[in-house]
């Protein structure tokens, strides 16, 4: 392959400030995380110490084969969404190896409002299951919730996607022998005692987990009659007389360590079917990506020059490089990985449409996986553009993309707007996993581009009632409408609405796709079947 160049300066005044000011956006992105990581209030996680429970992120670091990686997922979901809760939407989920095994996990944290489901809540954990389905990952639940959080019935209750698909797809992905495996660390109500009642197997700890449909309070309003805990669904009860739970655990410990007994036997590992080459680390630092994108939206980056900071050995064998340059393609490794991509590089033409078109189906032929590094204001539009047939010729690299069946990956570092963003398979297309760099961003279009339309709509409207404005007027009415844009556009507001499945720092890249790339790695491989290529 040949070696990607790079002329980018990266002493001067302006890589220094743009360096400066990433770095900055990278301290916000831990800053959030860690508040994410806190999980609920001090008194709530001090009265879970004072039990002699682990706190839900413990429970996970003691299930996780030691150093193993944790590849979490949604962390800043539901992020200043809801009073008191914060960031993360009382649940953990994300991949980790358990016993050798690739597994997704998915934890409640009771610390927060006692592990309720809130619309996000739910999101996220249907979003964990969706993963977990796709590449056939065992789901183990740590279970210790009170279930649906009322007030929130709409964003919970009636619709797809909602609390009901956590149970529609537990039971789907069993009979698919995608294995189910629950713990009970504490009281479980109503769908908080069905999520370990539709598992293949459940462990609950003694003394301490409990499910029930209604806890005592409800069961005494509704009958009369007056049950403890223990008795109406307790460790003992379950595991002796319901049957409910397979196993009983004396505490949060040993019911982690009787779970890793159960993923030890649950057979053989998939294996990883594509060859893997030895990892080979970029020939440019990967720390000049923070001063290689500018500070200011509006310049746009060389990103050959972040692709030589990414691939292994900046080695990139690079399809129809003449062609079409405003999207780069071609075939790279990324940690011993093959991969084609498909990188930004300009506007989307005519031209760059039937290039991704072409090369997509050359790696959906050759089983490659795709990795689309977006940065992409749209489609070029005009009248030229049109009787080029820009349309069509977009239309087929949508099919494309959409049809193909390798997996597919989204990295969103720079703009991703409008008919840009679905092409370069959105969140709507379905990649195995949509990522965004903070200097990430996307909408229906630019914030510039959304203000002026509006203000144009408006020139108009006065020109027909004879009037005019001032251009500090004009400024005034447009100024919210940029606003309202850039704020939705924020790669900070994908994360808290699960538009995309995590916030990364450009320098984790390389290892996230690692991670990603390994569990698609042991999967079989799909054929495609594209749909009809407008001609």
């Amino acid at each position: 392959m040949a070696i990607l160049k790079s002329d980018a300066t990266t002493s001067g005044e302006e890589f220094r400030r743009n360096d400066a000011a990433y770095r900055e956006r990278i301290a916000d992105l831990h800053r959030r995380r860690a508040a994410a990581a806190i999980g609920g209030p001090e008194r709530a996680r001090k009265l879970h110490k004072e039990r002699k429970q682990l706190l839900p992120r413990e429970r996970i670091a003691a299930l996780i084969d030691p150093g193993s990686p944790f590849l979490e997922f949604c962390q800043l979901a539901g992020e200043g969404m809801y009073d008191g809760v914060p960031a993360g939407g009382s649940i953990i989920t994300g991949v980790g190896t358990i016993a050798g095994r690739p597994c997704m996990v998915i934890a409640n944290d009771a610390t927060v409002k006692g592990g309720t489901y809130y619309g996000i809540t739910c999101k996220k954990h249907v979003r964990a299951q969706r993963f977990a389905w796709q590449h056939r990952l065992p789901c183990i639940t740590l279970v210790q919730s009170g279930g649906a959080n009322l007030p929130e019935q709409p964003d919970i209750f009636p619709d797809e996607g909602q609390f009901g698909s956590i149970f529609y797809q537990q039971v789907r992905m069993s009979a698919e022998g995608i294995p189910q495996i629950a713990i009970v660390h504490g009281p479980s109500t109503a769908g908080g005692a069905y999520m370990p009642a539709l598992c293949d197997e459940t462990v609950i700890v003694r003394n301490q987990g409990a499910m029930f449909l209604g806890g005592p309070q409800l069961v005494h309003a509704a009958t009369r009659e007056v049950v403890g805990v223990e008795a109406l669904g307790g460790g003992d009860m379950h595991s002796r007389i319901s049957g409910v739970t397979d196993h009983i655990a004396e505490n949060d410990s040993h019911a982690i360590a009787i779970t890793r007994d159960i993923v030890a036997n649950l057979g053989e590992i998939p294996p990883q079917r594509r060859t893997v080459a030895p990892v080979c680390e970029p020939r440019f630092d990967p720390n000049e990506i923070y001063g290689l994108i500018s500070e200011n939206p509006r310049i746009p980056t060389n990103n050959r020059d972040i692709l030589a900071r990414l691939v292994d050995d900046s080695e990139f064998h690079e399809f129809k490089p003449l062609y079409g340059d405003s999207l780069i393609t071609g075939f790279a490794r990324i940690m011993g990985f093959e991969i084609g991509i498909l990188c930004n590089n300009g506007v989307l033409f005519s031209e760059s449409a039937l290039k991704a078109t072409h090369f997509i189906d050359l790696c959906c032929k050759r089983d490659i996986p795709l990795l689309f590094m977006v940065d992409v204001t749209g489609f070029m539009v005009g009248r030229s553009a049109e009787e080029g047939g820009i349309t069509k010729h977009g239309a087929k690299m949508i099919t494309a993309m959409a049809s193909a069946n390798v997996p597919k990956y989204t990295l969103i570092a720079g703009s991703a707007y409008g008919a840009g963003y679905m092409a370069m398979c959105g969140r709507p297309m379905k990649p195995n996993a949509m990522l965004m760099w903070p200097s990430g961003r996307s909408a229906i279009m630019g914030p510039d581009q959304a203000a002026n339309t509006l203000g144009m709509v408006r020139d108009e409207a006065l020109k027909r009632e004879g009037k005019t404005w001032s251009d500090e007027e004009r400024e005034a009415y447009i100024a919210p409408t940029r606003q309202s844009f850039e704020n939705f556009a924020n790669s900070y507001n994908f994360a808290r609405n699960t538009w995309c499945d995590m916030v990364i720092d450009p320098l984790e890249t390389r290892a996230t796709m690692g991670l990603l790339l390994d569990l698609a790695g042991r999967l079989p491989a799909q054929a495609t079947m594209p749909g009809v290529m407008r001609m």
